[in-house]
């Protein structure tokens, strides 16, 4: 894929990170995102069987235009098994210097969870160019704007407790963009399969955008 994914975060403004005990299927999960307006997907290793399903989206990620990417990436082991099965991008929930490693390595994009402004730093010095601030409920738009005042070129991606009211404040106070969680891919809905109702919400979730 040639559209980088700095450049599918800064026209969409959305990730979709997908948290479910069971993916009835992960391709037809990805394309229902997509035809939302939502064409990054982070799978995570919280999710029985993610490889597989990494391996069923790369499959057909040119076919629905998607990039997919796993998450809560904590070793090494676990961020080469997941590049090999697919994934195009690599998050990690804190700083995980051999994850870093990993991703440097095979040169796949990469981001590093942070939320102390000397995490940010040292997730920035390890080559995390788009930095994940977790949990972002707790601090608010306001401290992203505040971050940006020593890190000014900082690409900030906010997760956690993102929803429609409040992710236009995180994308107007500097973010590049934002994950959105079960308020688009609930798991039940994934579970199950309404493709229908998860493009749906992706829509109405990044017409909240601006």
């Amino acid at each position: 894929m040639t559209t980088t994914l700095n450049q599918l975060l800064a026209a969409d403004k959305t990730l979709a990170v997908v948290r479910a005990e069971r993916i009835l299927d992960a391709a037809e999960l990805a394309g229902a995102l997509a035809r939302g307006g939502i064409r990054t997907m982070e799978l995570t290793f919280t999710t029985p069987n993610v490889l597989e399903h990494i391996r069923r989206v790369a499959d057909t990620a040119q076919e629905h235009g998607v990039m997919i990417g796993v998450g809560t990436v904590l070793s090494a082991a676990q961020a080469e098994a997941a590049l090999d099965a697919g994934a195009q991008f690599l998050v990690t929930p804190g700083l995980r210097t051999e994850v870093a490693a990993v991703a440097r390595e095979r040169q796949v994009p990469f981001s590093l969870g942070a939320l102390t402004p000397t995490e940010v730093a040292q997730a920035v010095d390890l080559g995390s160019e788009i930095v994940k601030i977790f949990p972002a409920r707790h601090v608010g738009p306001g401290y992203l704007k505040d971050l940006l005042g020593p890190f000014p070129e900082l690409k900030l991606l906010p997760s956690g407790g993102i929803n429609e009211q409040n992710a236009a404040d995180f994308l107007a106070a500097g973010a590049l963009a934002v994950c959105c969680g079960t308020s688009v891919v609930h798991p039940t809905l994934v579970a199950e399969g309404a493709w229908e109702q998860i493009t749906q919400r992706a829509q109405k979730f990044t017409s909240s955008l601006g």
